[in-house]
């Protein structure tokens, strides 16, 4: 990661200076395959898809390429920002959002989860499950990849367990799937696991 003071408060200042000395050693320069085939399933184009803490953004890419049109970037660090429009500036402007994930309001059917999670400090992680599920529509669902190990370092990436994540997030999803991603990229092999959370229902909850 770009820093490792474990005093550094890892806000869009932290993220800015990542991405523009381009110390960003969790991009993988594509999108991940485990998403890509989770995608290429999805038959409904219309749904409304918010992908957090973007960075580089090739799942906004191929999700648009392939006529998700109502497919929207969240990350607070400009400069990501900037460099996926270099790279893809057929993106419309007005489905890119340049602010602060937990003072974002809007709703989603889709919220994908890739890298964002473990860039965040985990005594945050209740926040986080708590707005995930405010973002997302009745019947939504978060999907996505989680370390499943401790990194041991007091800077991103933080890791977890199975465990842990089932306790987390079984307060407000059901957890339809929590499994090892088989398709992991390779530098992943058997470090990931793959979730599909759904949003319970008031009276589940």
């Amino acid at each position: 990661m770009c820093l490792n003071n474990p005093k550094e408060e890892f806000n869009s200042e932290y993220w800015q200076k990542c991405y523009s000395e381009g110390k960003t050693g969790w991009d993988i320069g594509y999108i991940a395959t485990p998403l890509k085939e989770y995608f290429d399933q999805l038959t409904d184009k219309s749904i409304k898809i918010l992908v957090p803490g973007a960075g580089n953004a090739y799942e906004v890419e191929y999700l648009y390429r392939n006529n998700f049109k109502n497919t929207f970037l969240l990350d607070f660090a400009s400069q990501s920002i900037n460099d996926f429009f270099e790279r893809f500036s057929m993106f419309p402007e007005n489905q890119t959002i340049n602010e602060d994930f937990f003072q974002h309001n809007n709703k989603y059917d889709l919220i994908v989860e890739l890298a964002f999670f473990s860039s965040l400090k985990p005594e945050i992680r209740e926040k986080y499950v708590a707005k995930m599920y405010n973002l997302l529509n009745p019947g939504g669902k978060l999907i996505g990849l989680l370390f499943k190990h401790e990194f041991g370092n007091p800077f991103p990436p933080f890791g977890g367990t199975k465990i842990e994540y089932e306790e987390l997030f079984g307060s407000k999803f059901i957890i339809q799937k929590m499994e090892l991603a088989y398709n992991s990229i390779k530098p992943r092999a058997n470090r990931e696991l793959f979730i599909i959370l759904e949003k319970m229902n008031m009276h589940e909850l």
